[in-house]
């Protein structure tokens, strides 16, 4: 043990290292330009060119590494407009760019106006405008195309978002359930990247799971993986929560929290980041069932799952609002294929029950809006 313990010691800070390091990048900062737009020419009445626009189209398959590698000054700026000359009266269009990016980035100007989201495949969006081209009435001269830094944003978009500290065997259960292969071990900080991976059902069903870096206590000021991690939620439909039947400790300048403290704690960090995430549909795995003792506590604190707004608990972890779990499974995910099985089947029922309700939503939507436009037809009544 005297020889283990600086070993030990040693991977953790290599893993921290890591986590501080990582290469994947989830935010990127660029600057556009749209080009110039061309000069006219007044003695011909000619007119310029409209200067090139920089656009960005959404491709599966690109990350925000590529985008970086492929150009690492960072800078996109469109052709100008050409001249009006006697030989062309028309100038010629500046040359646009097209930037492709990952499916789920959103793009924010660096005053914090959204330009706009990408969340499907080939959509596109032009983020700086070309100047207009000098003609009569501005004098003949070009205008300046569109310029500003922007922040490209990456909210991966995720059927299932697993949500839980580190160690829980949020990597077993993605490992286990899919085709993904996330590093798994015994010690925190394990996942420091998200991880993507699809369940695959007979049928053909493919449902896509993200396996996102554990939170710590904090992780809604930034700290940790912080805004990191919580952001990836953000576009999921189902939230699953993984805890440790045997409850978690990050370290020793932290409090031993027990099962339903860390449920607690989740919660928190949650509706702190974002109170609206309280209110999507979720699940939870109370995992590592098959050790000693853990049906005894399971049995414990089932009831107080079903209802986490009765917990009497500490201030500083209680939420003002809670999540209400549609299920809850106590499972082994490492050494019981029955459990695996079991979670298969839960979650596609219950992304199930959520298509179906989104699609009563948008019917009373529609429903809604036709019998106010019918009632605008028919004007005010005569009294």
């Amino acid at each position: 043990m005297i020889v283990k313990t600086p070993i030990m010691f040693a991977k953790r800070r290599k893993l921290m290292r890591n986590f501080l390091k990582v290469g994947f990048k989830d935010s990127l900062n660029i600057f556009v330009s749209g080009g110039c737009g061309g000069n006219g020419l007044p003695k011909f009445g000619g007119i310029g060119g409209f200067g090139g626009n920089v656009s960005v189209i959404a491709k599966e398959g690109i990350s925000l590494d590529q985008v970086y590698k492929q150009n690492k000054s960072l800078r996109f700026i469109a052709g100008n407009g050409g001249n009006s000359s006697a030989n062309c009266l028309r100038g010629a269009q500046g040359e646009d760019i097209k930037l492709e990016v990952p499916v789920g980035v959103s793009l924010v100007t660096e005053l914090g106006k959204k330009l706009g989201e990408l969340d499907k495949e080939n959509e596109e969006l032009i983020i700086a405008k070309g100047g207009t081209p000098g003609h009569s009435k501005n004098g003949y001269l070009g205008t300046e195309g569109q310029a500003y830094p922007v922040k490209l944003d990456l909210k991966l978009i995720a059927d299932i978002g697993l949500v839980g500290f580190p160690n829980a065997g949020k990597s077993s259960l993605l490992s286990a359930i899919s085709h993904a292969k996330p590093k798994v071990a015994n010690y925190p900080f394990t996942t420091v990247r998200p991880h993507l991976g699809m369940i695959h059902y007979p049928d053909h069903r493919q449902i896509s799971m993200a396996d996102l870096p554990g939170l710590i206590e904090g992780a809604h000021t930034n700290r940790g993986m912080g805004h990191k991690f919580l952001k990836h939620v953000e576009r999921t439909k189902l939230l699953l929560l993984v805890v440790d039947i045997h409850g978690f400790q990050l370290g020793p300048q932290y409090p031993f929290r027990t099962c339903l403290d860390t449920v607690l704690l989740l919660n928190k960090e949650l509706e702190l980041y974002k109170p609206e995430l309280i209110d999507k549909p979720s699940l939870i795995i109370i995992n590592k069932m098959d050790v000693e003792g853990a049906e005894e506590k399971y049995n414990q604190i089932k009831e107080d799952l079903k209802n986490l707004s009765r917990i009497d608990c500490e201030e500083d972890i209680r939420s003002e609002k809670f999540l209400k779990f549609r299920d809850i499974l106590p499972v082994s995910v490492k050494n019981r294929a029955e459990d695996i099985a079991l979670i298969k089947e839960k979650l596609r029922k219950q992304l199930d029950v959520i298509a179906d309700e989104e699609a009563n939503d948008e019917s009373s939507l529609d429903l809604y809006q036709d019998m106010r436009e019918k009632n605008k037809e028919r004007g005010p009544k005569l009294v």
